[in-house]
């Protein structure tokens, strides 16, 4: 076993199979986003290998294909609405048990993946969505359709729980905010045209035709998937049993840092949920409105997101994710106020400084989390998602009371209360010291 190193010393470099002892492997994994020990760094993916692009585009196909599936119904709650006989915050229970299916799932499979392999899980996964996808196709009620929604919800835990904990343990450190900036970027235009393709085709298609068509497509794009994402060449099995899991939870929720970051994911989710969930119901009213098809093609919007994501990782990379998180969260809190103006551009310049802010936050909480996380990182990536999709979940139906009372300033107030909470808990995270700090004072 490796010796630990004591204040100014260099890390010592693992040979193969060596594992770190205690000290330095926290080191490494706060500096960079591999499985802390044995593997070097001239072993993992560089973004200027061939391989990164393999890598990259395959999980950014898998990401879009796993939202589209997962947002497509967004811009179709005034459809089910009208189908079902029922309120907007009855409608908006389409998307909410498939964010809270998925975050019961990553309680289970993060564990699950450590013991049977990264790709294994992410394949089944699409698959098992896919097909929850085309069963709701024939679904009579609107009891069934919820509970095939909750279950490709649970499906889609599989690809979502995994896939930043598959690029943590292979793309290099000093790449890692890049590759996992491009990954959400996949997953944001998977949730802008699943929602763009849903909002057109349901104006003249029926919303059980619409479901069949994109079922179709993201099986295409899981078959794609299978046949082009890398294996994992630094996949080390573990075998979980009760005690493991509850080991790994808790050692994950004794971080503080890790505990906020937590928290952080599910304010973030929340109010980007609840901001799409119901902007909806504002651009079909007056004094807008809008078709059918003119609102699906809102989820434009997320261009700017897109780019964020993958832009905002970088200078995370580059400057500290401590010194970008709580700006990029106030340029959502700046694209909120925007939305309160009445002119048609200003809702959309608001909608696109939210999405960019949203997108470039999630991008660095995220990959901030396969940094810290010291060991069972499957785990950790779980209970990131778990938050996040639970705060999608309890936000994005909380927020139809306030629209039923109040209509979209009610909501502004609902949403800017969550980023408020956000924001304080992006100037704490500030306060907290890196790993390498802290067990440098211990040493002291």
């Amino acid at each position: 076993m490796a010796e630990s190193t004591s204040p100014g010393q260099p890390n010592p470099t693992p040979r193969d199979g060596e594992i770190l002892a205690p000290e330095p492997a926290l080191i490494a994994a706060e500096r960079g986003g591999s499985t802390p020990g044995g593997i070097r760094d001239e072993q993992l993916i560089v973004r200027e290998s061939p391989a990164f692009l393999r890598t990259v585009l395959s999980l950014f196909a898998a990401g879009f294909s796993t939202f589209a599936l997962l947002y497509s119904v967004q811009p179709m709650m005034p459809v089910f609405a009208h189908a079902f006989h029922l309120k907007a915050a009855a409608s908006s229970l389409v998307l909410s048990v498939s964010t809270a299916g998925l975050a019961f799932g990553l309680l289970f499979v993060g564990p699950i993946s450590d013991g049977v392999g990264r790709k294994n899980v992410m394949v089944l996964s699409l698959l098992g969505a896919t097909a929850c996808m085309l069963a709701s196709v024939a679904s009579p009620t609107w009891g069934l359709v919820l509970v095939l929604r909750a279950l490709l919800g649970v499906c889609l835990s599989g690809f979502v729980a995994v896939a930043m904990t598959y690029l943590s343990e292979e793309i290099h450190p000093k790449d890692l905010g890049f590759a996992m900036g491009l990954y959400i970027g996949g997953n944001g235009l998977g949730g802008m045209l699943g929602r763009l393709i849903a909002g057109v085709l349901v104006d003249f298609l029926s919303w059980r035709v619409t479901l069949a068509i994109l079922g179709a497509l993201t099986g295409c794009v899981t078959l794609i998937f299978w046949r082009i994402v890398p294996a994992s060449r630094h996949f080390r099995p573990v075998r979980h049993n009760a005690g493991s899991l509850v080991r790994g939870f808790s050692v994950h929720l004794r971080d503080s840092a890790l505990r906020l970051l937590f928290l952080e994911g599910f304010l973030l989710m929340g109010g980007f949920v609840t901001l799409f969930n119901y902007v909806t119901y504002r651009l079909l009213s007056p004094p807008y409105d809008l078709s059918q098809a003119a609102v699906g093609c809102m989820p434009a919007v997320y261009f700017g997101g897109i780019y964020s994501s993958a832009r905002m990782g970088a200078l995370a990379d580059r400057y500290g994710r401590r010194r970008v998180l709580w700006v990029i969260i106030c340029v959502m809190i700046g694209g909120l106020l925007i939305t309160l103006a009445d002119p048609l551009w200003a809702l959309l310049a608001g909608m696109v400084f939210f999405s960019a802010g949203f997108f470039g936050a999630h991008s660095v909480a995220s990959s901030w989390v396969g940094r810290r996380a010291l060991t069972a990182r499957g785990q950790a990536s779980s209970l990131y998602l778990l938050s996040y999709y639970v705060g999608g979940s309890v936000a994005g139906t909380a927020g139809g009371v306030f629209w039923h009372s109040d209509g979209w300033p009610g909501v502004v107030v609902f949403i800017g209360g969550i980023l408020a909470v956000s924001l304080l808990v992006s100037l704490r995270l500030i306060q907290i010291p890196p790993l390498e700090a802290a067990l440098a004072r211990a040493r002291s």
